[in-house]
């Protein structure tokens, strides 16, 4: 096992690491850039380097600051946690060339993995349903034309080296494509360090719904069940759930015996989520492979029992999976909110500013990831999820009572936070009845 980890990210997946690792008896790095000098991951951790400006290119995007920020320390391992380098190969391969191990999969699964549109190829030619789109990275606005002329509008464009929402954009005809393609490239490069984008034809009104996979250095794989993750906002995630109620258990088996199948095909192991569409006809698509911890992972803990970021570092450090299929189980009915600094009555503007109050909600079936505390500043460099308000119920019906509880408990003053928006959705009845799908704020924005 590991004596020392170094945790390249920031925020409330810092801190969970850094928890994670305690727990089980390894020291802990941190980086932080200078706007995070005062933050909870770095009072946590057991040592703590600075590794650049605020501006993430030059610190949390750094692969050669933060490279030498673990030789300097000692560190035997990486933890890329999610976001910023967690899905980038050449990172991955930086560790290996250096002798530390990158705590996630192999950096040549990652190749494939890590980069969508490759993904989207290689199980293609497996005879796997993929979304119809392009067959690899789409290099002009001109190729992207005549794509989406062929499958038909309306197509997504998507970043290919990341995810959660960054990169992509929803075009309904020609001109819509010709001025997103080069925006969405930008905000690629910004967010990833990798500006390659790809196209797919857009399912109307599916749901979102995602199989959480752990695989072994030695061919071993189990899947932990679906999460629902289809209430968004700019295809980024606000609510996800596990299980999903729309997903019955013969359903559940063919989607995780195909997420393994995807994990097998291109060499993957460690912990990793495999995305798909769901039709209203119970098909389901390929989407993408997010090869890292997903920021709703929780709420497959919470159902499982079963720490993903201790399974992540044990199969990292050489160990067999303890776990076979069998051996998984599921209780419950977990939800999760995102909370962010962000003004939902503005579009979902970002709130950065000093957190002037301060109330975290507690009791049965209840748990905050949050990294924020009493006049802490919320920076403007970096997204702005401040926290992740987490329940476990023994059904639906009581994880959407608990969370309403939950959320009517939890105060952020100094700031605006999305808090009151989640209340909203937390209280409509499609909410409330499992009648959602992707274009469920589209409708619950209109509606009310």
């Amino acid at each position: 096992m590991f004596k020392k980890i170094l945790i390249a990210n920031r925020g409330e997946i810092a801190l969970r690491i850094i928890r994670a690792c305690k727990e089980m008896g390894i020291g802990t790095i941190a980086v932080f850039s200078d706007a995070d000098a005062r933050s909870l991951h770095v009072k946590y951790a057991d040592e703590a380097v600075n590794i650049g400006p605020p501006l993430s290119r030059k610190s949390y995007l750094n692969i050669d600051n933060i490279i030498q920020a673990a030789k300097s320390s000692g560190a035997e391992a990486i933890h890329p946690g999610y976001g910023f380098l967690s899905e980038n190969q050449s990172f991955a391969l930086a560790c290996a060339d250096n002798n530390i191990v990158f705590i996630g999969p192999p950096h040549e699964a990652l190749l494939v993995a890590g980069n969508k549109a490759s993904a989207r190829k290689v199980l293609s030619s497996l005879g796997i349903a993929v979304i119809p789109g392009s067959d690899g990275i789409v290099s002009s606005p001109q190729e992207a034309a005549s794509i989406a002329g062929r499958v038909g509008y309306p197509v997504i464009i998507k970043a290919s080296g990341g995810g959660g929402g960054r990169g992509m954009r929803l075009a309904h005809n020609p001109e819509e494509l010709a001025a997103f393609f080069s925006v969405a490239s930008g905000e690629a490069r910004a967010a990833f360090g990798n500006p390659d984008i790809y196209i797919e034809k857009y399912i109307t009104a599916p749901r979102h719904i995602e199989i959480q996979i752990l695989g072994d250095q030695y061919g071993n794989y189990v899947h932990l069940g679906e999460r629902e993750c289809s209430i968004q906002k700019r295809y980024q995630k606000l609510i996800e759930e596990s299980p999903s109620s729309c997903v019955d258990r013969s359903l559940r088996e063919k989607m995780g015996a195909t997420a393994i199948a995807v994990a097998q095909a291109i060499g993957y192991s460690n912990a990793g989520t495999v995305e798909f569409l769901l039709d209203g006809k119970g098909n389901y698509y390929f989407m993408e492979v997010n090869a890292r911890l997903q920021v709703e992972h929780p709420v497959t803990e919470l159902v499982t029992g079963i720490d993903l970021v201790w399974q992540q570092i044990r199969i990292s450090s050489g160990e067999a999976l303890s776990l076979t299929q069998k051996d998984i189980t599921r209780k419950g009915w977990a939800i999760e909110c995102r909370i962010n600094a962000a003004d939902p009555d503005d579009n979902f503007m970002p709130s950065p500013g000093v957190i002037s109050d301060l109330t975290l909600p507690g009791g049965p079936g209840v748990r905050v990831d949050t990294h924020i505390f009493l006049n802490y500043e919320v920076s403007p460099f970096y997204d702005s999820l401040i926290g992740k308000l987490i329940v476990l119920g023994e059904d639906r019906k009581m994880a959407i009572h608990r969370m309403q509880r939950a959320l009517s408990e939890f105060r952020i003053g100094g700031i605006k936070v999305t808090i009151p928006f989640h209340e909203k959705i937390l209280q409509n009845k499609d909410f409330i009845s499992g009648n959602i799908d992707t274009y469920f704020l589209d409708r619950f924005e209109t509606t009310g």
